[in-house]
């Protein structure tokens, strides 16, 4: 009898706490339905069979470990606020004759309910809409391949074993909390804690200057190349300004309201603000943590969706034309190989160049400063990624064929064409030597003005192969030898099959045949699949993680109503014994919700506006320059964000409401 007596009792506390535990089951079962089918989706062999499947595993292969791994974060955290409704009724039990040890037993069993139906629904619900994910991904990535579905007892295992370990830590977490306090802590447990905190100005200002500066960080950061680095400095000073502001400026704030007499002493103000005060040190973490989560999801969601709708402009960017060729080798007789072997795949397919660039060039790195470009970068000021240029040493003959002129330079003279700034100068320094600017080219065939580019670019006209070469010279020794290289690029009108088959024969023939000699070719077409799929499963990655933080979110909202509710519901009965109208009650718990409630979703829309110039500067390393494209992904995620946000709101101040009463 007894064997069956804390089995019954577990089941009939799940069911008797349904507003608390239902959530927190379909919580689990989702987050387990998302690992495994993650982990099928990673492991899968038909992903072998693309283009680009090594960064796509990889991709997917970081999801699994985020849902894994914040899965464990998550479920131990929300478990807290289970335990902590809970602790009235563990010392009820105790006061009644039931001893730790039997205590334990029920709660062991309570556990076994919990992972055994959250496990095992989780993974039926992942084999049941596996396919549909599969067939998801397969729509993003934009690959006609048979995915074998198949239900994988390895993956099964691996995600019982960890889940079975995440319920164990948290299991043993609570029995650990209600051992160690007597009967009476635990009557007690929902009022503990509840003494005024103190203002802490110092903390508040400290907040407000990381904040600050995390906000200027963003803010002046030019160069995709240090926005890297600088953004997520900024992000870790957001993030620790956002937590010192929710839990000493809140409370600054607060008093600060008390203050003012006008306000405070107002039905609808002085109930919520001096409960607010008493209860914001436990509080305040979770608005930040709800404002960190909502900025998480706004970014994540926003970047890879701008990323996947923007993936013809990045392709564009990325390859500027449809072929392109390079080689190491710029004798005469390799150049008019390449040019021929052009020449006969256009006769034979029957096609036409629309678009051409061919010359010879030197690529270097350069350091600018005013209007000096330094190559040593380990000397002077050091590396500065705003600094940094891609330099292009043309011979004068190369650049008047591409043109069309007939410019002559002295070996001192050069032409200088910075597409990507001003630049207004009668001489420029080069490796410490000096030459005179004949022409600032503000139009040229090499690069169209203001294209994206993750560093920006110079380029430098010279009088003759030997004076590139001796820009050689000036740059130094480095571990692999720089080369003059020979650059061949075009585009073709005529049938779309026919291009195919001219583009892939051109390449075979530069790169594998050994027609041409140290030759690297590319071309548009060949990379397409595996930018759809790279960019596909980037926004399957914004779509899963964005989908689990904002469950995330949504948790945390609902079980800091409910917990406040059951925390507020004394209070407010006496206050109604006392004289004080449902309208009147009503009215305090809107002015509560709304002091706090939708401050977190205004925070992070905040913090998403500030961010946006860094993020456009990040994508530029994706080769994607649409800013506008960016703003209104951004915008439209804000928007669905907060009409959901205001969705949750309604349904948990109802259910808050219901408690009270």
């Amino acid at each position: 009898m007894r064997n069956v007596l804390y089995p019954k009792l577990a089941a009939n506390n799940i069911k008797k706490n349904k507003k608390t535990y239902f959530p927190y089951l379909l919580t689990c079962l989702l987050t387990v339905m998302m690992f495994y089918d993650l982990l099928l989706v990673s492991t899968n062999p038909a992903l072998n069979q693309m283009p680009g499947a090594t960064d796509l595993r990889l991709i997917l292969n970081f999801a699994v470990s985020i849902t894994g791994g914040f899965s464990a974060i998550f479920l131990f955290y929300t478990n807290s606020f289970l335990i902590r409704q809970r602790k009235k009724e563990m010392g009820l039990y105790q006061v009644l004759g039931m001893d730790k040890k039997n205590l334990t037993k029920m709660m062991v069993w309570e556990s076994i309910y919990t992972a055994g139906a959250g496990i095992l629904g989780g993974i039926l619900a992942g084999i049941v809409f596996g396919r549909l994910i599969f067939l998801v991904l397969l729509k993003l990535i934009r690959f006609d391949v048979a995915f074998r579905f198949s239900v994988e007892p390895e993956a099964i295992l691996i995600t019982a074993v960890l889940f079975g370990g995440i319920f164990l830590v948290v299991l043993l977490w609570n029995i650990f909390q209600v051992q160690r306090v007597n009967p009476v802590e635990l009557l007690q447990g929902a009022r503990k804690g509840e003494k005024e905190p103190k203002a802490n100005w110092l903390i508040a200002v400290l907040g407000i200057l990381l904040l600050g500066t995390g906000y200027y960080i963003a803010q002046t950061t030019e160069s995709p190349l240090s926005a890297i680095v600088k953004f997520f400095i900024a992000v870790i000073l957001v993030i620790l300004g956002t937590y010192a502001l929710f839990t000493a400026g809140s409370v600054a704030l607060l008093k600060l309201l008390r203050k003012n007499k006008s306000y405070y002493y107002q039905t609808r103000h002085f109930i919520s603000i001096s409960g607010l005060i008493y209860r914001m040190k436990q509080n305040a973490v979770g608005l930040a943590n709800i404002c960190i989560m909502s900025t998480i999801v706004l970014v994540l969601v926003s970047v890879t969706a701008s990323l996947y709708i923007g993936m013809e402009d990045i392709m564009n960017t990325r390859f500027k034309t449809e072929f392109s060729a390079v080689s190491g080798d710029t004798s005469l007789k390799n150049i008019e190989t390449m040019n021929q072997i052009v020449e006969e795949e256009l006769h034979n397919h029957g096609l036409q160049i629309s678009y051409e660039q061919k010359y010879r060039y030197v690529p270097l790195s350069a350091m600018k400063q005013d209007n000096e470009l330094e190559f040593d970068v380990d000397s002077g000021n050091g590396y500065d990624a705003d600094a940094m240029r891609g330099m292009c040493v043309i011979p004068l003959a190369d650049y008047n064929a591409l043109e069309g002129t007939n410019v002559s330079l002295a070996q001192d003279e050069v032409l200088t064409y910075f597409p990507d700034e001003e630049f207004d100068s009668g001489e420029i320094v080069v490796g410490g030597e000096t030459y005179h600017i004949k022409e600032n080219l503000k139009e040229s065939n090499l690069q169209k003005k203001k294209e994206a580019n993750v560093t920006k670019n110079v380029y430098l006209i010279v009088a003759d192969e030997t004076a590139a070469e001796h820009m050689i010279q000036l740059y130094g020794p480095t571990r692999y030898p720089i080369t003059m290289q020979y650059l061949l690029n075009f585009d073709m009108k005529g049938d779309e099959a026919a291009k195919s088959e001219a583009l892939a024969s051109m390449k075979t023939r530069m790169e594998t045949n050994g027609e041409v000699s140290s030759c690297y070719v590319e071309y548009r077409e060949a990379y397409a699949q595996e930018f759809y799929g790279v960019y596909g499963g980037f926004l399957f990655l914004g779509i899963f993680v964005g989908f689990l933080f904002l469950m995330a979110t949504v948790l945390i909202i609902y079980y800091k109503q409910i917990s406040e509710g059951y925390d507020d519901q004394e209070r407010y009965q006496i206050m109604q014994k006392v004289g004080m109208s449902r309208k009147e009650v009503k009215g305090s718990i809107r002015s509560q919700i709304l002091t706090v409630f939708f401050v977190p979703l205004l925070m992070a829309i905040l913090h998403v506006t500030v961010a946006f110039k860094p993020i456009t500067k990040l994508l530029l390393v994706f080769n994607l320059s649409d800013t506008h494209l960016s703003m209104v992904c951004t915008i439209a995620v804000a928007a669905v964000f907060a009409m959901f946000y205001v969705i949750v709101f309604a349904i948990t101040s109802r259910e808050y409401y219901k408690i009270v009463k």
